[in-house]
């Protein structure tokens, strides 16, 4: 800088010891009282000269005692006793250059700490600690297949969906598919460096396809061993399943793949007839048919091209079907989830707000009905779209009438931030209102074993439907929407945006609950004995199928036992500054004596400014643009450029993110050999200015994650004045409650950051967030806080004279005494339980501009008092005094520099900066995924335990062989057996034989996904059986020609019937509830077309078929004939 201390102040200053005067001894405000010298005529206000010159050279005295006793001197192993910080043994220092401390030795760790002074008040509620451990204490230990990748990893790579085969995970993502073996699920990831890319290094072996466009839904066809995948581009594509690979293969390629659709693929599903439905935007539903998918399918692969265009022109567009003179009953909002009722044959359609019910087998609409399970005949018109509210922002910053310009600048300027502050709040209360008209959304769709239908809304509801589409009751479990939903035997998992896992039984009741992931839980499902959950940030767990149970419990007690097999530590340091820049710029020597001098070995730097822009003008434009999600100016952007060219931005940091709220601005740069491991950097904006809503004060945020740790920075400016101590503290309680960290994207689009202050105060009153059931706000659950800024707290019960004279002295311990913020986190009113070094700098607040060294302290008419307005406050994961950081203490930090720049003179104050030495314990998840495998493949009690649990009931079918003739039907009783458990049940076809006219059987043909021939109806083809009773499964022949027979009305081959006999093997089987085993019994349905035909042994009923649900068909054992077990019974064990 141009300006500089005088060659006199510099030797002054560099003779000063640290020791502060005794008081009795130097008390200049007694001196002045009592005049000096004896010397009766001086005056009592007369202006002082306050010089470093008039400061004793070398001042010994002992160091008094204060309230720093309330502080805890932490340090590391290597750091010498705290008691040679506390009594003033440092060495001696520069004001202009602040306090030095040679902070770390060869070796790169610290070589002492400064002492800390603790807030009272850490005990419990929101300010306490988050509670860490080795193994989660509040849920199920789960498999983490895919641990959560960094969002910055994920660009083309977000998982969208999932879905489980009998042997593999599959997941659609944005460039294509990818797999997981369930034999490779404990296995130790490839790492950084393989041939994984960044992001999947600690995920479990899995295999990638080929590029395509995003997918968007999949559906697995385990009788074609097929998983069919809907794309983005409007493309339908085929993979394989079981499909072998070495370990350096290729990417995997599609099979059979089509134009489905111009638009999006938003849905698809199989029927129980085996036909391919898929669901687009307007409403649009195609269906393709199962001999065309067959035919083409069964082509070879330079026959693509014909195949393609053969399924292509297959296709079924059931919106046309169903619309009468340009008038159709479907709503023209896009088909989002589709669902196959396989226990009636009938697939449901759901939009936003209603839905659609079809008959699978003949194609024909049954009923349209919306949310609330009212019947509509007709569409709607659309809604008109709301008004812009582009005039809700205008702000007009120009008075209309000499009478107003006649109150004055200020009078102006605060009309002007109060429309801005008012069209803020319209703004919010019309996007509220919007909120309220969409929380009733269908988000999921799903039916049980017991022929119920449940979908999820964006409320929170969970709405019980029967098969017809009547809403039967609603339950709400949680606030949150439901974005998935899944089922298992005798239990219901449901997923929210919370990122909560519900589990419920058949009634809705619930069984248990736990916080599953960080992010919403966006899709789950079963295979290979766990529940598989996808977040949006896409990590995957696998929840065991009998959680909350005694397994749990032995997971939980041997996994904390090898602790240390996969504890990794790490560190590094932070340097956090913070500066009130008065609306001013800064020369680059400013900023490299700020932040320059001292960012050499620090791995994250974090900066906060206060008054970047301010007047009435900016701050009204500000709120404007906030209300639209825009934020950010151009002093903002060159204030981040400046420092960037003064830490080196492009060689050493990068630079992460940043967040500004009209007048507050935050950035960090994370440097670029520790960025691999740095990222899901979210912001926040809370505005404490006029009526909560003008960023003048209040504060800007930034979270992250740095070893899979998460860390909070906050840049405040609280409420000034001396005596609006208590308007400060209810300004940090505000900030500390309601800020909830977020980024500028939708739910499922997490590719940037951003969030608006608008919408902020929305979501602070409807907070999605994990802690929302326990009513934590997102900055109790981090593990690192910091609050910097100009917290504007001042020096109170003292004069301008002594606090000149305290500093001139270096009595900072005195002067500490009379520090409001010390008094208010003593009391615990604010920052409760967090912790601050010990200050040894002087108040860095209020100076003449361009004025050096202490003598530019206010000497204006007011006569600011000096304070430390400008400070820097932490809290990490201890509660108490540890030695070392660990899974239970995750993140340890102590301060290294603690300082004030006294030599930067283009601002009112002066800028502070703090070194924390952070130390960090984090898990190596790759090898506790392999701590966990272990655990389950040897521990004898825990395989006894799923031997128990994973016990299917015994059942029995009533006859292995049905002979139908046209129009008949026959029933199939199936029983249970067992005493106490309920036995699940699910009919398919596992494939037709056709007899050719020599009487051969031909091989057998199974359609998509086991679907039944279109010329036989299973009712009820799943159902729940109760201990000691039967359901009664009809079995029925039918020649109704459907949709795609048709031409004009008239069947296609009506001339020449098929006339030959067909067979098909029907599978019942059975299920656990608690895990994937199943019990399959094989039923034989022949269908004769001969007069003579001889009727078997099953049971027949010519009359009409009854509708009826599982329960209904379910008998007593004693109201039945004694039925043969001599059924076909295979074990599956999956």
């Amino acid at each position: 800088m141009s300006d500089r201390l005088e060659d006199e102040e510099r030797d002054a200053l560099a003779a000063i010891s640290n020791v502060p005067p005794h008081r009795k001894v130097h008390s200049y405000s007694q001196q002045l009282r009592g005049g000096g010298g004896g010397v009766g005529t001086s005056k009592r206000n007369q202006i002082r000269k306050h010089s470093l010159d008039e400061i004793p050279k070398n001042i010994v005295e002992h160091y008094c005692e204060s309230s720093d006793d309330d502080f805890y001197p932490y340090s590391n192993a290597r750091s010498s006793s705290s008691a040679a910080a506390v009594d003033g043994s440092e060495p001696s220092h520069r004001f202009d250059h602040s306090l030095s401390l040679g902070d770390h030795d060869a070796a790169g760790e610290p070589r002492q700490t400064l002492p800390e002074f603790v807030a009272s008040g850490s005990g419990t509620g929101i300010f306490k600690a988050p509670m860490r451990a080795a193994v989660h204490p509040n849920r199920p230990p789960a498999l983490e297949l895919r641990p959560h990748p960094l969002r910055e990893t994920q660009g083309g790579k977000f998982l969208r969906t999932i879905g489980c085969t009998e042997t593999q995970l599959w997941a659609g993502q944005e460039s294509g598919v990818r797999f997981w073996n369930y034999s490779d699920a404990y296995e130790i990831g490839n790492g950084l460096g393989g041939r994984i890319r960044r992001g999947d290094e600690d995920a479990a072996p899995f295999y990638e396809s080929g590029h395509t466009a995003p997918t968007l839904c999949l559906v697995v066809d385990e009788g074609n061993r097929l998983v069919w995948t809907g794309h983005k581009d409007g493309k339908i594509r085929s993979w394989k399943m079981d499909q072998t690979f070495s370990d350096d293969s290729s990417p995997f390629k599609e099979g059979l793949s089509w134009q489905g659709h111009r638009g999006p693929v938003l849905s698809m599903v199989f029927s129980s007839y085996g036909d391919l439905w898929a669901g687009f935007e307007g409403g649009i539903i195609k269906i393709w048919p199962w001999e065309a998918l067959e035919k083409s399918l069964s082509l070879s692969s330079e026959e693509k091209h014909m195949a393609a265009l053969l399924v292509e022109r297959s296709m079924i567009d059931l919106r046309n079907q169903v619309t009468v003179n340009g008038v159709c009953s479907l709503s023209s909002s896009e088909v989002k989830i589709m669902l196959s009722d396989h226990t009636r044959g009938r697939v449901w359609c759901a939009a936003s707000v209603s839905f659609s019910l079809w008959d699978a087998r003949t194609k024909e609409l049954v009923k349209v009905f919306n949310i609330d399970g009212q019947i509509e005949n007709r569409i709607d018109s659309p809604p008109t779209q709301d008004q812009p509210v582009e005039d809700e922002m205008k702000v007009k910053l120009t008075s209309t009438s000499k009478k107003e310009k006649s109150g004055g600048f200020l009078q102006r300027s605060r009309n002007a931030i109060m429309g801005a502050a008012d069209a803020v709040r319209r703004v919010a209360t019309r996007s509220a209102g919007a909120f309220n008209e969409d929380n009733k959304k269908t988000e999921a769709l799903m039916v049980t074993f017991d022929g119920i239908i449940w979908s999820g809304c964006s409320n929170g509801l969970l709405v019980q439907w029967d098969g017809n589409g009547t809403r039967l009751q609603d339950f709400s479990h949680h606030s949150c929407a439901i974005l998935c939903l899944c089922t298992q035997g005798s239990h219901i998992w449901v997923g929210y945006a919370s990122g909560v896992v519900q589990l419920l039984d058949l009634d809705g009741n619930i069984i248990a609950g736990w916080i599953a992931h960080s992010s919403p839980v966006i899709k789950m499902a079963v295979g290979g004995g766990y529940m598989y959950s996808l977040a949006t940030h896409g990590g995957i767990r696998g929840w065991n199928l009998t959680s909350p149970g005694p397994v749990d419990n032995i997971l939980r007690t041997e996994l904390a036992a090898k602790e240390l097999s996969y504890t990794r530590q790490e560190s590094f340091k932070i340097l956090v500054g913070t500066w009130n820049v008065g609306q001013g710029k800064a020369s680059p020597e400013s900023l490299k004596s700020w932040l320059g001098s001292t960012v050499s070995d620090v791995g994250i730097l974090v900066v906060g400014l206060q008054e970047v822009e301010m007047g009435a003008g900016f701050l009204a434009m500000s709120a404007a643009k906030e209300t639209v999600g825009l934020e950010g100016s151009a002093i903002g952007q060159w204030w981040q450029d400046a420092i960037g060219k003064v830490i080196d931005e492009y060689s050493s940091f990068e630079r992460v993110g940043s967040r500004q709220l009209a007048a507050l601005l935050i950035t960090i740069w994370v440097r670029k050999n520790l960025r691999t491991h740095v990222g899901d950097l979210d912001v926040a904006a809370v505005a404490c200015g006029l009526g909560r809503t003008i960023g003048n004060k209040g504060g800007v945020g930034l979270r992250l994650r740095v070893y899979d740790r998460t860390m909070c920075f906050i840049n405040c400016h609280l409420a000034a004045h001396l005596e609006a101590v208590n308007r400060r503290n209810a300004d940090f309680d505000h900030i500390y409650r309601t800020m909830v960290f977020t980024r500028q994207s939708n739910l499922l689009n997490v590719a940037a950051a951003g969030v608006s202050s608008a919408s902020q105060a929305l979501r602070a009153a409807n907070a999605v967030s994990p802690n929302a059931e326990e009513g934590r706000p997102d900055l109790a659950e981090a593990d690192l806080v910091i609050f910097f800024g100009d917290f504007n707290y001042r020096l109170f019960g003292i004069s301008y004279d002594e606090a000149r004279d305290f500093v001139s002295q270096r009595s900072f311990d005195w002067l500490r005494e009379k520090d409001q913020l010390r008094a208010e986190m003593k009391a615990g009113k604010v920052f409760q339980g967090m912790r601050e070094a010990i200050i040894r700098f002087p108040p860095t607040y209020k100076f003449e501009k361009h004025q050096p060294g202490l003598g530019g302290y206010d000497s204006g008419e007011k006569k600011r008092i000096p304070a430390w307005c400008d400070r820097i406050i932490f809290r990490d994961n201890r509660s108490a005094p540890v030695s070392d950081c660990s899974l239970d203490c995750p993140i340890i930090s102590s301060v290294l520099q603690y300082e004030a720049c006294m030599d930067v003179t283009e601002s009112d104050h002066k800028p502070v900066r703090c070194k924390l030495f952070v130390r960090l314990a984090r898990v190596d998840r790759s090898v506790r995924r392999k701590e966990f495998g272990d655990i389950m493949k040897t521990n004898e009690q825990i395989k006894t335990l799923l031997r128990e649990l994973s016990e299917v009931p015994e059942t029995m079918v009533s006859t292995d062989s049905i002979l139908l003739q046209n129009q008949e039907s026959s029933s199939l009783l199936i029983t249970n057996k067992s005493g106490k458990d309920m036995a699940a049940f699910h009919v398919v076809c596992e494939g037709q034989l056709t007899v050719n006219d020599n009487g051969e059987t031909l091989n057998p043909r199974p359609r998509g996904s086991f679907g039944f021939p279109n010329w036989l109806e299973v009712t009820p083809a799943a159902g729940i059986i109760r201990p000691e009773q039967v359901a009664e499964v009809s079995i029925h022949h039918t020649e109704v020609h459907t949709l795609g027979d048709l031409v004009e009305g008239i069947p296609q081959n009506w001339w020449s019937e098929d006339t030959r006999e067909k067979e098909v093997i029907l599978a019942v089987i059975v299920r656990a509830s608690c895990s994937t085993e199943t019990k399959v019994h094989r039923v034989s349905v022949r269908h004769s077309c001969s007069a003579k035909t001889i009727r078997m042994e099953s049971r027949t009923n010519s009359s009409s078929r009854k509708s009826t649900t599982p329960h209904s068909n379910s008998l007593p054992r004693s109201e039945i004939q004694r039925v043969d077990s001599s059924s076909n019974d295979v074990v599956d064990r999956t």
